[in-house]
């Protein structure tokens, strides 16, 4: 594997410009403008991935549809965390042999981590002759490249070879909210979790400079974006990679600097780089949200030294206890997988009374799913999947329970929230701890601020009215 940080350059970059110059061309001459489809599935990082999709075909000349058959340009970018969602994105995409035969003109591209995995090129190739375009996370900036050479009648695109990644400064980006928005701080993972694949296909850790961040951050919120999420696979490793010493508590606070009325946010956050700093700075910070996604996988030492995670369930707990003493009002949430290979009962109950101990406001519960490639898949496991679908279905019934009491505490407060869409003819808000209020209001008021006096809840949301 490649080892070297790549810096696309600008002499890259403005090639690029001149495909989608020519490309915007190709369309100009067209009676209608064309449309562009951009499916997106798995993280925050894919997201922010496919806004920058959007926003070179928005350059191009494009304007965005969700009908596959009215498309001219489709683009799936895909996730290979789990095997579910690899599943979906394969029957989609068989699928869309029949939108490719109702429009024979019309270019399919795959691109995004699924593509990354070793073999799903050569699968693609072969079962899937209709897909015209296939890249992964590294080669996104080459997009327009890719296109061009459809529209001009050249051969089918593959461009997958392994690479530690690269840092693209300057893409163009259509964002789908113009509240919230996604601030990728850095790239790639070095963690190698027994069971994960994002280092395989994403690449080494390599992290923004601190300059552009905060370039990025003030255009945002000049434009009148309310909640910045910075985004990382393991976002408080930021800065690791760079000479400048500017680490992500630094960044955090250098962004809580830049004047205007906005929310710091983050994630994803690794319990090896958390600690004592990141606390006392979220602290400190008016504008950084008290929200913390730290997952902790699981609550038995045994697992989690078999899944790589390199910190100790006491480890976890200090943790914990750190970011309350800071921050009393901080809201909690994690990822916990149950079923790990060879996870025995007592060591599933070890992660229950976790679970009990901590609190969590919410939990990502997840059971586990093997990766090719990743030394967890070859992992012994004498346990079947009805075993762990029972106690998934048993540590879902508690933090159910927890959630429901911990937003049963809201009703009577008042809180400050920001007001960021419309569901079914009522507004949708989120507290600073991220949690989902609705509430009946004037359209006109998302994008604001407001006092909210919460009067309901159950499991997964809070109401309120305007005070």
């Amino acid at each position: 594997m490649n080892t070297r940080r790549i810096e696309i350059t600008q002499e890259q970059l403005a090639r690029q410009r001149a495909f989608m110059e020519r490309v915007s061309g190709l369309n100009a001459r067209r009676d209608t403008r064309p449309l562009a489809l951009v499916d997106t599935y798995g993280c925050q990082q894919n997201e922010a991935d496919s806004e920058k999709l959007r926003g070179m075909l928005k350059v191009m000349g494009y304007d965005m549809t969700s009908d596959e058959y009215a498309a001219d340009v489709i683009v799936i970018n895909t996730c290979a965390v789990r095997q579910h969602a690899e599943q979906r994105v394969l029957g989609n995409v068989g699928a869309l042999s029949h939108t490719k035969k109702a429009k024979p003109s019309q270019i399919i591209c795959l691109c995004g981590c699924m593509m990354q995995e070793a073999g799903m090129a050569d699968r693609i190739k072969t079962s899937y002759p209709h897909v015209r375009v296939v890249f992964g996370p590294h080669e996104l900036w080459r997009f327009p490249e890719f296109l061009l050479c459809q529209l001009e009648g050249g051969r089918r695109v593959f461009e997958t070879s392994p690479s530690d990644g690269c840092v693209t400064e300057g893409l163009p980006s259509e964002r789908d909210s113009a509240v919230k928005a996604w601030l990728p701080v850095m790239y790639g993972c070095n963690n190698f979790c027994s069971y994960c694949i994002v280092p395989y296909v994403r690449g080494r850790e390599r992290s923004r400079r601190a300059e552009d961040v905060l370039a990025e951050a003030e255009g945002l919120v000049r434009a009148g974006y309310r909640d910045i999420t910075l985004l990382g696979q393991n976002v408080n490793s930021y800065g690791k990679d760079l000479p400048d010493g500017v680490d992500f508590s630094d960044l955090i606070a250098k962004i809580n600097d830049i004047p205007g009325d906005f929310l710091i946010r983050f994630m994803t956050s690794h319990p090896k780089d958390a600690g004592e700093k990141l606390f006392s700075t979220m602290a400190k910070c008016e504008k950084c949200a008290r929200h913390i996604h730290l997952p902790f996988q699981s609550g038995s030492d045994r697992v989690l030294s078999a899944m790589n995670r390199r910190y100790t369930r006491e480890d976890y707990l200090a943790l914990v206890r750190s970011a309350r003493a800071h921050m009393p009002d901080v809201v909690l949430t994690s990822d916990v997988i149950v079923g790990f290979p060879g996870e025995t009962e007592a060591e599933f109950e070890e992660t229950m009374s976790l679970v009990e101990e901590v609190r969590f406001d919410a939990l990502f519960t997840f059971i586990f799913s093997p990766r090719a490639g990743t030394p967890a898949a070859s992992m012994p496991d004498p346990f079947t999947r009805a075993d762990k679908q029972r106690r998934f279905d048993r540590l879902v019934e508690l933090q159910t329970r927890i959630s429901e009491e911990k937003h049963r505490a809201y009703v009577g407060s008042s809180v400050r929230v920001l007001v960021d869409g419309q569901e079914d003819g009522v507004l949708t808000a989120r507290t600073s701890g991220g949690r989902l209020v609705r509430l009946r209001g004037d359209q006109s008021l998302i994008g604001t601020f407001q006092t909210v006096r919460i009067t309901g809840s159950n499991t997964w949301a809070l109401s309120g009215e305007l005070i």
